[in-house]
């Protein structure tokens, strides 16, 4: 069956089951392997793609629910303003080690920017709660936000 999604701008024509999960979607149909396979259960991050604005674990999210909607992933998310403004921050601040998580931690990061430009410490924290990083990259992860979001790392927002 045919599924119609707007990926990164444009519509994409899926033909595959509508329960499959937009993670697989993306991956094998779109060719967009980006956005990584963790653990399949919504609890890592690691899929994390933005769906009308929203931070969304698409490794639990069928297609079905997902057509009619805007999603971006981490191949277009340096497009944007907010986007491009967490990758150089996160290149400047040499967050990645492994590197693995990464996408999924922009993709929550850019979420969260763009739906409040100056979170707090607390702010940043509960937004990215739902992304682990195996090489506890946390502290710089917390400061490139806060340097795209040009608040100094010793102020609170």
């Amino acid at each position: 069956m045919a599924t119609v999604l707007t990926v990164n701008g444009k519509a994409r024509q899926v033909d595959a089951d509508p329960q499959k999960p937009l993670l697989w979607a993306l991956r094998e149909d779109l060719d967009m392997p980006g956005t990584k396979f963790g653990c399949g259960m919504a609890l890592c991050g690691a899929c994390t793609v933005i769906i009308d604005g929203k931070a969304t674990r698409s490794c639990v999210t069928p297609i079905a629910s997902a057509a009619g909607k805007q999603i971006t992933t981490i191949e277009h998310v340096a497009t944007t303003p907010v986007g491009k403004s967490v990758s150089e921050a996160w290149n400047e601040l040499d967050v990645p080690q492994c590197g693995y998580c990464q996408a999924g931690q922009i993709m929550s990061a850019t979420a969260l920017l763009s739906a409040n430009p100056k979170p707090s410490d607390e702010q940043i924290d509960q937004a990215m709660s739902g992304n682990i990083c195996r090489c506890a990259t946390y502290v710089r992860i917390r400061a490139a936000i806060k340097k795209a979001a040009g608040v100094s790392e010793g102020a609170k927002a």
